[in-house]
């Protein structure tokens, strides 16, 4: 993988790049640049932090994953399903960076 100049982006760095060619069986893929799908599931871990864990008080692993659970009942009932729409085709998939060709 080419790395050209100092870069913020982590998947460029000299030492990704060290590492990939040093574990050549490695192949990462990328996540596209505003991944909506992405960004609710980080969302959605974020209101599980938030509204559960962060306030909970929890007696046992079992205790917690009892309470995540009821969370997570209850979320459901309520949720309705999102209908995606993306039209900027400078940001598709076909335009992603891969670090290892296949």
């Amino acid at each position: 993988m080419p790395v050209s100049g100092e870069t913020v982006s982590a998947h460029k760095t000299k030492l990704l790049a060290e590492f990939l060619t040093a574990h050549p069986t490695v192949h990462l893929h990328f996540t596209p640049t505003y991944s909506s799908w992405l960004n609710q599931v980080e969302i959605w871990f974020s209101r599980i932090e938030r509204e559960v864990i962060a306030r909970g008080v929890f007696t046992s692993l079992t205790d917690l994953a009892r309470k995540l659970r009821r969370y997570i009942t209850a979320y459901s009932a309520t949720a309705k399903p999102i209908k995606w729409k993306y039209s900027d085709p400078s940001n598709h998939i076909g335009n992603v960076l891969y670090a290892t060709p296949h």
